[in-house]
């Protein structure tokens, strides 16, 4: 941890929508030499998943739910700004998530490490319809495809758009890698989901997408029609359906 009573020092205010507060206990903690990246990793990320499960717990509200996690994004703009930059590793990633201020957050507190680290990085955000993000899987030919979803009803969402990118071979040797609370909740859920890869944090994320190789390419004989399965709702992606 860059510093446990940083991040209890942090909380407060952030749950209360102190914005200045949170902005002037970043900028100190920069002044003092933390790194901006043990910052995104070991601040932000944590304050991040701390809100999320307070909300889910009903210990804090919706509006402050919402002021903490605008609160977040405000200061790792500040911090992107400050990250040391890597030469170019001639690799490429597209980013997308569920709609919603969290998992967009997350998203592009990934998207700014791994540009930081020498990545080509397609951040699309949220709410892009699955039929966009395949063509576009399909036009830039990305090594890994990263998918946030933290809600119970992300998980169809996510499964449906890895059926569509695999059916169609958009792009046969690219890693799909999926993060986010529900995913970190329900263990085993991203292999259910179809996923190659998954990270439970930023910085397993970078971890994972460097050393994974490329997928295997599933092999046939030329000519020979696609197997066809019959599709079933696996236990836990129904049991995650049901919470919905």
């Amino acid at each position: 941890m860059a510093n446990a009573k940083l991040l209890s020092q942090y909380m407060d205010p952030l749950l209360s929508g102190h914005r200045s507060v949170c902005r002037d206990i970043v900028k100190s903690a920069l002044r003092e030499g933390i790194e901006p990246r043990r910052l995104y990793q070991e601040l932000i990320w944590p304050a991040m998943a701390r809100v999320e499960q307070l909300y889910r717990d009903d210990r804090i509200n919706l509006a402050a739910e919402h002021m903490a996690t605008r609160i977040n994004r405000t200061v790792a703009d500040h911090i992107q700004s400050s990250l040391d930059r890597r030469p170019a590793i001639n690799r490429c990633i597209l980013i997308a998530c569920a709609a919603g201020e969290p998992e967009e957050l997350s998203a592009q507190m990934c998207a700014d490490l791994f540009e930081a680290d020498g990545w080509d990085v397609f951040f699309l955000g949220g709410g892009v319809p699955e039929d966009e993000i395949v063509s576009l899987v399909g036009q830039i030919q990305p090594d890994v495809l990263l998918i946030f979803g933290s809600r119970p009803q992300d998980a169809p969402g996510v499964r449906a758009l890895i059926d569509q990118v695999r059916e169609i071979n958009a792009c046969p040797k690219m890693n799909i890698m999926v993060s986010g609370g529900v995913f970190n909740r329900a263990s085993g859920l991203w292999k259910e989901v179809k996923a190659d890869l998954f990270a439970e944090t930023a910085a397993e994320a970078l971890e994972l997408a460097i050393e994974a190789p490329p997928r295997q390419v599933e092999s046939r004989a030329p000519g020979a029609p696609k197997k066809r399965r019959r599709r079933r709702r696996p236990p836990l992606l129904a049991q995650v359906e049901g919470e919905c």
